[in-house]
């Protein structure tokens, strides 16, 4: 499969590969690329299946989706790069780490974890949300907005899912997300990761402080996988911690990705576990 992709910094330097969330896409990660790419750093956004400008396809699971980067990798002739991925990405990231971990540096993992999660009720609702709107009724975009809005009271919930919505050759909206293999694969997104093999190398996990997707009961297996891991709480912080606390998140990441020994800003808002 041929996935879009987004691409920042100069050939040569460190590859990095941000890999978004469910109902994301390359799109809501160009800002901070635009900013490390600076550091020294070949950024790659890839557009997941199903997801923004990339190929639509029945077939959603963990297992696929590892096959895309690796292929992603592989296509692009990407040599020792660096994973950075937000919940379902981080999930994808941190599979296709444990299974080739002799093609990847440094990992970054972004308020996920390994283990099987229950289905949200939030993902059903986003869901339910976009398949009520009848787009070929849609003139302006306010008007998805406005049916939306109590659906999916939170406003930053709704703009992160409107940021889906598109005009197409014809002048009319669409939905870059294949919601319907989303939503027939949608028990698959919140599968554990089961993998026995572990990463010897530089790994960090990013824990939203208000976030329940990273638990004290879940460090012990990061930790099994991930012996190096340093796991970072960022205080305040929902599920979307780079986008609650941006420059946080990017002093945090900046200061691991280039390796310096202090990486580990001392901010109030910032606890290592």
């Amino acid at each position: 499969m041929q996935l879009f992709y987004r691409k920042y910094g100069q050939v040569g330097d460190q590859p990095l590969l941000i890999l978004h969330g469910l109902f994301g896409m390359s799109d809501n990660w160009v800002s901070f690329a635009r900013r490390i790419a600076i550091e020294g750093f070949e950024v790659f956004i890839v557009d997941q299946r199903n997801h923004g400008k990339s190929p639509h396809s029945v077939n959603f699971n963990y297992l696929v989706l590892t096959d895309d980067l690796f292929d992603f990798i592989d296509e692009h002739k990407i040599e020792n790069p660096i994973l950075l991925g937000h919940s379902m990405g981080g999930k994808v990231a941190m599979r296709f780490t444990l299974e080739n971990t002799h093609l990847v540096k440094r990992l970054i993992v972004v308020d996920i974890s390994l283990k099987a999660y229950p289905q949200r009720t939030m993902h059903k609702n986003i869901i339910n949300a976009i398949c009520t709107v009848d787009l070929s009724k849609i003139v302006h975009r306010r008007e998805v907005e406005e049916q939306l809005r109590p659906l999916i009271p939170q406003e930053r919930v709704r703009q992160f899912v409107l940021k889906n919505l598109y005009r197409d050759d014809a002048n009319g909206f669409e939905w870059r997300l294949n919601i319907n293999g989303i939503e027939a694969n949608l028990d698959d997104m919140f599968n554990a990761i089961e993998i026995v093999e572990k990463f010897e190398k530089p790994t960090l996990f990013i824990k939203g402080g208000a976030s329940d997707y990273i638990l004290l009961e879940d460090y012990g297996q990061i930790r099994q996988n991930f012996p190096h891991a340093e796991i970072v709480a960022v205080a305040g912080t929902s599920h979307w911690v780079h986008v609650d606390a941006p420059e946080i998140f990017y002093q945090l990441t900046k200061g691991f990705l280039t390796g310096l020994p202090d990486w580990y800003k001392e901010d109030t808002q910032v606890k290592n576990i």
